[in-house]
């Protein structure tokens, strides 16, 4: 693997690798981006099929974690970790404890968050090494379950979808299909149900259909039917790749949007709704409440606060439509472009900041 290639490619600043015999840590830490301040981004656990396969998915998160933070208007930049090992067999105290003081040794440059194969309780013993972490539980300060929050910023960037493709926020009398009925959908559902709009739902879990139906008079439908119903808005909440050939050519929705993560599966399905006149609300954006929640307790948590910036999900989703009619390109585009043209605004402001003090200096002379 020629790693320094790699990085070189989308110009990344810093790969730590972190080895702690005793402890069994094998960590990789990437750092993306850190123009907007310190890189903020979760740590992952996974069986691994190779070490390349790890520092392929840590370059790629991080990556990810830049964009998604620049796009939410967070004074934050990318990074991401991922521990090599099983989360069900591999995790231990002296574990966590270990790559804290990793973290510790970055001096703030990298701040890390719980992800696919960490907790809560995971994130606590990283904390008794190092501030630098966020998702702790509420007794050390933290926002506590963030499933609620990246609900309401999912619920507000449909309703910014929803005025793009009907000229109107309201979602009453909107037929919505929801792909997923987890922890994010079903707090996601009840805002939908509280504006009257009606759900049709699919999940693999019939307990959360049931519920779905139960409490908010959803129309419960199969795995594979849910992409065939006749609806306003599909709004996928379970696994990425839903958008895809085949799925493109069965929705009837003018809206997608919803809080999964990698919808498209190929960038090109992007570009088939921007040619099918579909609105796409593009995934890492509507979906960043949770990281934008976490990212006020850095600040000393204030949960007002922290709502109030969600909201503005609606305005980032606004912004990217706007972005994708001046330059004629797809949404997922835009939101790249979005966040690309935010970075470069503040690299451009430093160095005009550094020019400024050199010719101060050289007057001085």
């Amino acid at each position: 693997m020629n790693l320094f290639t790699q990085m070189e490619q989308e110009d990344y600043e810093q790969v730590v690798v972190c080895q702690d015999k005793e402890s069994g840590l094998k960590a990789i830490i990437a750092i993306h981006d850190t123009t907007l301040g310190p890189a903020l981004g979760g740590t992952r656990m996974w069986t691994y099929s190779s070490e390349e396969a790890a520092f392929e998915d840590a370059l790629r998160l991080a990556r990810g974690m830049t964009y998604k933070n620049a796009a939410a208007g967070l004074n934050l930049g990318g990074g991401k970790t991922v521990i090599i090992g099983d989360p069900k067999k591999d995790k231990n105290e002296a574990m966590f404890r270990a790559f804290g003081r990793f973290i510790q040794g970055l001096n703030g440059r990298y701040i890390t968050a719980e992800d696919v194969g960490t907790t809560v309780s995971d994130m606590d013993l990283v904390y008794s090494e190092t501030d630098y972490v966020t998702g702790v539980s509420p007794a050390f300060g933290s926002s506590g379950n963030p499933s609620p929050v990246t609900a309401y910023g999912v619920y507000v960037g449909i309703k910014a979808a929803a005025k793009k493709a009907y000229g109107t926020d309201s979602l009453a009398g909107k037929k919505i299909a929801v792909q997923g009925i987890g922890n994010v959908a079903y707090s996601m559902c009840q805002y939908l149900h509280e504006e009257g709009a009606e759900l049709i739902v699919t999940d693999i879990n019939k307990e959360s259909v049931e519920r779905a139906v139960q409490e908010f008079g959803a129309t419960a439908v199969g795995i594979n039917e849910i992409y065939d119903v006749e609806c306003d808005i599909y709004s996928p909440c379970a696994l990425g790749a839903t958008i895809n050939d085949d799925t493109i050519s069965r929705l009837k929705a003018n809206v997608i949007a919803g809080a999964a993560n990698n919808q498209l599966l190929e960038n090109r399905h992007g570009d088939l709704l921007q040619e099918k006149g579909i609105v796409y609300a593009p995934d890492y954006v509507i979906n960043s409440g949770g990281v934008i929640n976490v990212a006020d307790e850095l600040l000393g948590y204030n949960r007002d606060r922290a709502m109030k910036k969600v909201e503005t999900i609606y305005d980032s989703i606004e912004r990217i439509f706007e972005i994708s009619e001046r330059d004629n390109i797809p949404t997922y585009v835009a939101a790249n472009r979005l966040a690309e043209e935010r970075i470069e605004t503040m690299r451009k402001s430093r160095r005009q900041f550094l020019q400024n003090g050199m010719n101060i200096l050289s007057r001085g002379r």
